[in-house]
């Protein structure tokens, strides 16, 4: 059984785009992390502007290991430790993490 958790991302109309660039160019950035599953990033396709990331876990505790973690830190710090430019400033004007396990598979 996975743990999945949902984190529901409300950005400005015309800063969707972005969010999608950010989180292409982070694609790889969670490989090998222990317990992680996977990754779906949903754009709306009506006039709403929350944007879904849909992410997959061993257990909850992969997820809260992940969560406390530097790694964790960096990415969502707004930029990367080292990097040369500055840190980029939020797409997001809200968040909320939704939290689920899957009961039927098929």
């Amino acid at each position: 059984m996975s743990i999945i958790k949902i984190n529901a991302i409300t950005v400005p109309a015309d800063s969707g785009d972005e969010l999608g660039k950010r989180f292409a160019a982070r694609r790889d950035s969670m490989e090998g992390t222990a317990g992680f599953e996977g990754f779906e990033l949903l754009q709306p396709t009506d006039e709403r502007t929350t944007w879904l990331v849909i992410t997959r876990w061993a257990s909850e505790e992969a997820f809260e290991n992940w969560r406390t973690s530097q790694d964790f830190q960096k990415s969502h710090s707004g930029g990367e430790a080292g990097a040369e430019e500055a840190p980029k400033k939020p797409v997001g004007m809200s968040a909320e993490l939704w939290s689920y396990t899957t009961s039927v598979t098929g």
